[in-house]
């Protein structure tokens, strides 16, 4: 890859809906508690959206955040990318939805659907477009209102999802601020994580709506095997390709799926704790969302400083999977 520009982030956004589910709240809706919550998942809470409230709205927010912390006015972004597995509608894209909103009139628009790694998807197809000289200002977003797909009286999923939206200004630097990144699948597993009707294969019916097919379901048990294996596995790639190991990361962010998850990631890659950012235990699974909002969280706490060698690393639903490191360059 030669004659390619150096790629970096010049700023970040989040955003959560104002509503919180507590697991106290979850106690009085389906039969579980706190202590079983917290012992399986670290999840205390979650941000739940209105009703009235799509996942193009918590992008549009995200997004103003991020162009004002990237000091980027919205005429000058040239392509949004909205990650999410929750969009608006099946067609127009939530990006066009959120370009609207925003009123960035010059960009390019598409969605980007990848399970929960949908992130790390959307920063390296951001970083290409810069990286060849397509576009200068990339806004992504990776934004979800899973709650919405949920099946509230189904214990094992209704617990984990919560709602929000993170974001990213990305342009062309004299430094190299992305130094690498790795992307897999593997479609033999399609069936662990689905919301399996609503499209073409099951068009939405009656028999659809009964069988509850329109939400979310999951294997637990295979999955968590299988994301602490792609993770680590993408974590190890991707630091090789710039000559770097976990020992010379300053901060991982991996998807905020369960605490159990994390930590088993944690030890397997041998990374000391306080490495290691969580926030899913006031936030719950956030799905293609959840680094975003967490990179954001992270650089505006202070976990991040200029400098800094940080990883993000997410699997999904497909199977999919992938980490991308940065020097952050802010």
């Amino acid at each position: 890859m030669t004659n390619m520009q150096n790629v970096k982030i010049i700023g970040t956004g989040s955003y959560v809906p104002k509503k919180v589910l507590t697991n106290e709240d979850l106690e009085k809706m389906v039969d579980t508690n706190h202590e079983w919550i917290i012992t399986r998942t670290g999840i205390a809470e979650r941000r739940i959206a209105e009703d009235n409230e799509a996942t193009s709205d918590v992008a549009a927010k995200a997004a103003l955040k991020a162009l004002k912390d990237s000091n980027t006015k919205p005429g000058e972004i040239d392509l949004i990318i909205v990650t999410t597995n929750s969009q608006d509608m099946i067609f127009p894209a939530t990006a066009c939805l959120v370009q609207k909103k925003i009123k960035a009139v010059n960009a390019a628009t598409f969605d980007l659907q990848a399970g929960c790694t949908g992130a790390v998807y959307a920063l390296i197809t951001a970083w290409q477009f810069i990286a060849t000289g397509f576009y200068d200002n990339v806004l992504v977003i990776g934004a979800e209102t899973l709650s919405k797909f949920v099946d509230w009286t189904d214990r094992n999923t209704c617990i984990l999802f919560g709602d929000g939206a993170g974001a990213a200004v990305l342009k062309a630097g004299q430094e190299k601020g992305i130094l690498s990144g790795c992307l897999a699948g593997d479609g033999s597993y399609d069936d662990l994580i689905m919301i399996p009707a609503g499209l073409s294969k099951y068009p939405a019916s009656h028999e659809t709506v009964e069988r509850k097919m329109h939400y979310v379901k999951m294997k637990g048990n295979e999955v968590f095997k299988l994301a602490v294996k792609h993770m680590k596995r993408t974590t190890v790639k991707t630091l090789g390709k710039c000559n770097l190991s976990v020992e010379d990361v300053d901060c991982i962010i991996p998807h905020q799926a369960n605490i159990r998850i994390i930590s088993a990631l944690t030890r397997v890659l041998k990374i000391k704790k306080d490495k290691v950012f969580v926030n899913l235990n006031k936030l719950g699974n956030t799905s293609a969302a959840s680094v975003m909002i967490a990179l954001d969280e992270a650089v505006k706490e202070g976990k991040i400083k200029n400098g800094d060698i940080v990883v993000l690393t997410a699997f999904g639903a497909g199977l999919t999977s992938g980490s991308i490191v940065l020097k952050w360059l802010k």
